[in-house]
């Protein structure tokens, strides 16, 4: 017993230790937006976005409606601040030392809190990346990041949307169906293909200035702040209705991995408590035969 509460506390003191790994890189302003483009957002179908648009310094938004989004700040002072914001995020996650290098396929693994790098990044049709525990996530993509139809990110263990963010270096192409979560901070563009949904941020044209955002039939929330301290507090976003066609989840929120998922932290203190409790009373049980 003894033994498997130290172990336990091992355990339970190991995550706090790797989340000097990665910090946050500072969203500033562009973190009261759900989507943000330097050129143009286009928009095919009844695509829902629960969160602000900002576009700078192009003007040509379309496909609001059929879709709906929050409030749009086109060609001002504010969706200018928010975009220099961007930037300075994308640079701060790129030049984060010390990742860890991934491998181009992210499907079919599970990932903690950390730093990770590769030239580009995917996960193909029909696999899942997990990540596992509380903390910052940054992946810094040189190149582009590719999801196939219907793959996903699931959230265990702590993990939560405002905590993620994807650095791509070029473009950022969401597939057919896929649920996706994090921030996503791309240089030039980001292509969301129908009804692939997004608990996070897409940010795009940061640095070339020349980006593109184009959705069709997308479900986006914007993330509000989170529990554990590790990234900037943002309001939650203001409810924006569902567009006439809806057919994407009303929330997309704390996923049901987090809701449903065995709280395995927990109950290792649990046990380390328990493994305490017998030693005492065994040594207790010593003395008085002695």
């Amino acid at each position: 017993m003894l033994s498997l509460g130290l172990a336990a506390l091992v355990i339970l003191i190991w995550p706090a230790t790797a989340l000097a790994a990665a910090s946050d890189p500072l969203l500033g302003t562009s973190g009261n937006y759900a989507v943000l483009a330097a050129a143009t957002i286009t928009n095919t179908g009844p695509s829902w976005i629960t969160g602000q648009l900002a576009l700078s310094p192009g003007t040509s938004v379309t496909g609001f409606p059929p879709g709906t989004v929050g409030h749009e700040d086109i060609a001002n002072g504010a969706s200018l601040q928010a975009r220099t914001d961007a930037t300075a995020a994308y640079n701060r996650a790129a030049g984060e030392p010390g990742c860890t290098t991934a491998g181009v396929e992210l499907g079919s693994t599970t990932l903690g809190p950390g730093l990770y790098c590769n030239g580009t990044m995917a996960i193909s049709a029909g696999l899942t990346l997990t990540l596992n525990g509380g903390g910052i996530y940054i992946f810094q993509i040189a190149s582009t990041l590719i999801t196939g139809a219907s793959s996903r990110v699931l959230l265990i263990n702590g993990a939560q949307p405002c905590d993620i963010f994807w650095q791509v270096g070029s473009s950022a192409t969401i597939g057919a169906s896929t649920t996706f979560v994090g921030t996503i901070l791309a240089n030039t563009s980001i292509t969301m293909i129908t009804a692939a949904t997004l608990n996070g941020r897409a940010l795009a044209g940061l640095i070339a200035g020349s980006g593109a955002l184009t959705l069709d039939t997308n479900r986006i929330i914007q993330p509000g702040g989170c529990p554990g301290g590790f990234t900037t507090y943002y309001p939650p976003p203001a409810f924006v209705p569902p567009p006439l066609g809806n057919v994407l989840p009303a929330t997309l929120g704390v996923p049901s991995e987090l809701r449903g998922g065995l709280p395995w932290l927990l109950l290792l203190g649990v046990g380390a408590g328990l493994g305490a409790t017998a030693l005492g009373v065994s040594a207790r049980r010593r003395r008085r035969s002695a």
